[in-house]
């Protein structure tokens, strides 16, 4: 199987200042990767450095096995960015018409098809949003735009979701709700990218765990990130894993 996501030895910084160091990194088709690190440690960058958003100084990257800057099948990626949420509020669009959005890269300039709204339906009733579909996005609740971007990746046919910090300012009972949409996401078979700053929350739902404070410090299974000493490398003495278990 073809890996999702391959680094090697990628740099990149910003003027002066380093943002990422010589990071090598390969995420396979299927996996759910945690990306943790200290606010500033690089970790947005990272993911746009693999989604193609920003062109790293040095170094490489691959998009399913192809390299970044050939890489044309961008419906295969779902992105929630840290801003989605904010930029909802200002959307003059409603939920289904944001779902829509995610049909945008196989109709081209022409109109949704019969197949397309298919695809926009099941998406809102993945993700238990059906009966928003005629509400104003800017209406909506955090967690409930979240699911609404999410269900656009969905009708978009995405291989592979990255979601940057997804649950700010979202309430707990909707947090836990959205995590585990994400678990059966991952289940049936969709790669997840995910940058949290719950360690907690990570370290009990990602497969795998990358510590990245501008140099990558660790990449493995939650196992052994805990025996690592990762953490204190990353963060210093002000990092702890709480586990949230429910």
């Amino acid at each position: 199987m073809t890996d999702a996501v391959r680094l090697e030895d990628v740099s990149f910084a910003y003027g002066e200042t380093p943002a990422l160091r010589d990071v090598s990194l390969t995420i396979e088709s299927g996996e759910f990767l945690g990306l943790i690190g200290p606010n500033g440690s690089g970790k947005t960058t990272l993911l746009s450095v693999m989604l193609g958003l920003i062109e790293p100084d040095s170094g490489s990257v691959e998009l399913f096995g192809d390299p970044i800057d050939s890489f044309d099948d961008g419906h295969r990626i779902g992105y929630v960015s840290q801003k989605s949420t904010e930029k909802g509020t200002a959307m003059p669009v409603t939920v289904e018409e944001v779902v829509e959005m995610g049909r945008y890269a196989h109709v081209g300039s022409g109109r949704l098809r019969a197949e397309d709204r298919d695809a926009v339906q099941a998406a809102m009733e993945r993700v238990n949003i059906t009966d928003l579909a005629d509400r104003q996005v800017s209406s909506l609740s955090g967690g409930q735009q979240q699911r609404a971007f999410i269900a656009r990746a969905l009708a978009s046919d995405a291989d592979l979701l990255a979601l940057d910090e997804p649950t700010v300012g979202v309430d707990a009972d909707s947090r836990d709700r959205f995590y585990g949409l994400l678990d059966e996401l991952n289940d049936e078979g969709i790669t997840i990218v995910l940058i949290e700053h719950d360690i907690g929350v990570v370290t009990d739902r990602a497969s795998r765990i990358a510590c990245l404070n501008t140099e990558l410090y660790h990449h493995g299974d939650p196992e052994s990130f805990h025996e690592s000493d990762a953490l204190e490398r990353a963060y210093g003495s002000t990092g702890q894993v709480v586990g949230h278990h429910h």
